[in-house]
């Protein structure tokens, strides 16, 4: 059945940027470390595997070019950077989800009980590890939903002249829904709402899930801003929960479509 979500004039873009103080506090300071150093980890070592590849190729391409065209290097080295940067951010902010998700939901608990005062109560460390598998579990339900949608509008970037035309701007706006729902789900999670009565959430206040997803999307294309992208979204989304949706859900037995 469905709830009555509290009107509150507040846009996405709002709860998204309130996720930049929500990182500085420092009750929360530990909890945002902990997956932002392993994304800089990662992404580090993978940056230095690709940058030793990309130095091979152009000293073939050095080795293939005459004399008088080597100027080109000037010009394609930046670009074949920026191109791996955006390339590498992408790929990495999906890989991170999925390494990062236990810590991302406990972020999300701390920074809820930082905004409201009180304890979810679920357990310490021991009871995160046993929880694993239903954490993962949520994270492959995310991936199913999101990769036939995400085919089918690769699909409509071959159809000419309207898919063309269209297909960047649905495109855009499917990946701001993606990225609601991504970052949305750690607090609905965290208070055991089902999948489907999250987006049914979502959906109910479009506007505000929209201006939030867009806010993440734009602020992920940004290289090595993308970096802070992951907790400060989490805060913010978790933010998002506590004005307009913890009232409503934190007794998930009367949620339903």
């Amino acid at each position: 059945m469905a709830v009555s979500i509290p009107s509150i004039r507040k846009s996405g873009v709002n709860y998204f940027l309130e996720g930049f103080a929500l990182i500085k506090q420092p009750g929360l300071r530990t909890f945002v470390f902990i997956p932002l150093t392993i994304n800089l980890v990662l992404f580090a070592s993978v940056m230095y595997f690709a940058f030793g590849q990309l130095e091979a190729f152009f000293n073939w391409m050095d080795g293939q070019l005459p004399e008088y065209l080597t100027w080109l290097n000037f010009f394609l080295w930046p670009l074949a950077v920026l191109t791996m940067l955006v390339v590498m951010s992408f790929i990495f902010s999906s890989v991170m989800n999925w390494l990062a998700a236990p810590f991302n939901g406990l972020l999300a608990e701390k920074v809820e009980k930082h905004l409201t005062g009180q304890n979810l109560n679920t357990g310490g460390t021991v009871d995160l590890i046993k929880d694993l598998p239903r954490i993962l579990g949520r994270e492959w339900i995310k991936l199913k939903y999101y990769l036939p949608r995400a085919i089918l509008f690769l699909i409509l970037f071959w159809v000419p002249v309207i898919g063309q035309t269209a297909a960047p701007i649905l495109w855009f706006l499917f990946t701001a829904w993606m990225m609601a729902i991504q970052y949305c789900d750690y607090p609905f999670d965290n208070h055991k709402v089902p999948f489907n009565d999250m987006k049914f959430a979502l959906k109910n206040t479009k506007g505000t899930s929209f201006s939030f997803g867009a806010s993440v999307t734009l602020f992920s294309m940004i290289p090595i801003v993308n970096f802070i992208v992951m907790p400060v979204a989490i805060c913010g989304a978790t933010a998002m929960w506590v004005d307009k949706y913890r009232e409503a859900y934190k007794n998930p037995h009367i949620v339903g479509e």
